[in-house]
């Protein structure tokens, strides 16, 4: 497996805030979002080819029984499903971040979903990217059957209050998807501007019943690597 880096920390986002985690980030992205915050995993994919059994050694070292694996888009491994199995076997938890655009047999204790708005299109960074990923950063059959083999959670991104309304339009077309499962995340790696975007966020999850999401990782660490 390609991979940009194996960490030890505490997961920054979702249902399981807080909890301490080995995070397996894998290198290589079939998307180009031009806030993507771990860059060296998908518009620079960088790292080293690990095997399994590589993998596996290196995450004992960690006092965690929690896993996530992350990108990049993991989905895009063709070994992810024997890491999954394997972890399965050893008793971990295992949440898997992706898009929701690629699918495979895996195992996952927690599906994260972080389905890609059209405010993710690099249009002004590089548009020949900007059209593959507009064409790719949607895929509605890949996100229903995660939501019906796994346990779940859905992440927007959400970068100005425009954005918002597309997420409840985006919700419209999933009645099975659970609201209580859903955050709405602020697009900053800079803690002033994520608290900026907090607050009206905050709002409006108040009057929505939409879940305020915490970039917990940010808040600690800044945006920095290994964290």
């Amino acid at each position: 497996m390609h991979i940009a880096e194996l960490f030890f920390s505490i997961q920054g986002e979702g249902q399981l805030v807080g909890v301490p985690s080995a995070f397996v980030r894998t290198s290589g992205c079939n998307l180009r979002c031009w806030f993507c915050d771990t860059p060296y995993s998908s518009w620079d994919p960088e790292g080293q080819e690990l095997s399994v059994e590589d993998i596996l050694t290196q995450l004992q070292a960690w006092p965690t029984n929690h896993i996530v694996i992350t990108g990049g888009e993991p989905m895009l491994m063709p070994e992810l499903p024997e890491l999954t199995q394997r972890l399965k076997r050893a008793g971990k938890h295992i949440t898997i971040e992706t898009a929701g655009t690629v699918l495979q047999p895996v195992q996952a204790d927690l599906m994260s979903i972080s389905p890609k708005l059209s405010n993710s299109t690099p249009w002004q960074r590089d548009a020949k990217q900007a059209m593959v990923h507009e064409q790719r950063r949607h895929n509605p059959s890949v996100i229903r059957r995660l939501v019906e083999l796994f346990d779940y959670q859905c992440k927007f991104v959400i970068d100005q209050p425009a954005d918002v309304g597309e997420v409840e339009l985006w919700l419209q077309s999933f009645p099975e998807i659970d609201r209580r499962r859903v955050f709405l995340m602020p697009q900053a790696v800079e803690r002033e501007e994520l608290l900026a975007k907090s607050m009206w966020l905050a709002e409006h999850c108040k009057r929505t019943q939409l879940r305020l999401g915490s970039r917990m990782h940010i808040e600690l660490y800044g945006h920095q690597r290994g964290t």
